[in-house]
């Protein structure tokens, strides 16, 4: 009995691992194919059929986005965005998911996810007729504020379930022993659910990193981040297919290095949030 089970366990695993892979495949060929076309000629990436293996690489591509585009000016529009947002996120994020965690405040999460789930497109006309009104357009602050839209909800829903693992005696000792609400949360609260404040923190930059929707109406030539630059760079009178595909590996590149950095911590982070004793 023990050796079916002990033989069981490696095949379900085997399994587990076959599934992921094969719901993978479209992903990671779409990453390989955005790769191969921008190590190509102008011409070859236009070539039919196309070469998938075997092709002549050139760095050409890059070496025109590097130079031939204000490509750091948007890398460092999309830093600023980015860190931007993760901060702002963290500073509002906290304290209401603590406030909500603490004080059982359920119809306030229930409105947190009701939030989450509204599509950002709904978001746009809104904020851009506010944003013209007070002079927001093609403003750094404009962006971070758009795009705390979707990341603070993400934040404050991540987090509620990190606080409601504290014990709350923890919270009340530290009372005692002289500490205010605000001294408690930060000392005692905040160094308890790191992990989670960690896997809240990169998942809002990976989301303010990738997203175009909110740059490409909000922003203008000053605050470009890398996404709207990648869309911006298309026309109708000629695409250079490999010109773009390299500009949409250099933008792709950083998150999956981040990602591949800190899966780890993202992983531990979402389940300890996700699992309450």
């Amino acid at each position: 009995m023990g050796t079916v089970r002990s033989w069981k366990q490696p095949a379900k695993s085997w399994l587990m691992f076959a599934a992921a892979a094969l719901i993978s495949i479209p992903s990671l060929f779409v990453f390989y194919w955005m790769l191969i076309v921008s190590l190509k000629s102008d011409v070859d990436s236009q070539a039919y059929p196309p070469a998938f293996l075997f092709f002549e690489p050139s760095f050409k591509s890059y070496g025109d986005v590097l130079t031939e585009t204000p490509f750091v000016k948007y890398l460092i529009n999309t830093l600023i965005v980015s860190l931007g947002t993760v901060f702002a996120g963290l500073v509002l994020g906290l304290p209401a998911a603590y406030g909500i965690a603490r004080w059982k405040l359920h119809a306030w999460s229930v409105g947190i996810v009701a939030t989450r789930m509204i599509p950002g497109i709904s978001f746009l006309l809104p904020w851009y007729l506010l944003f013209r009104e007070f002079g927001l357009i093609d403003t750094y602050f404009g962006l971070i504020i758009a795009q705390l839209t979707i990341c603070l909800p993400m934040v404050i829903w991540l987090m509620i379930g990190f606080f409601e693992e504290v014990p709350a005696e923890l919270h009340d000792a530290a009372r005692i022993d002289g500490c205010t609400e605000f001294g408690s949360f930060v000392r005692i609260i905040l160094p308890l659910t790191r992990q989670g404040i960690a896997a809240s923190s990169i998942l809002s930059f990976i989301y303010a990193w990738n997203n175009f929707m909110f740059p490409i109406i909000l922003a203008g030539q000053k605050t470009r981040t890398l996404p709207a630059a990648v869309f911006s760079a298309m026309s109708f009178e000629q695409i250079n297919w490999a010109n773009l595909a390299a500009m949409a590996t250099l933008v792709t590149l950083p998150v999956l290095v981040l990602f591949g950095i800190a899966q780890k911590h993202i992983v531990a982070g979402l389940t300890s949030g996700g699992v309450k004793g």
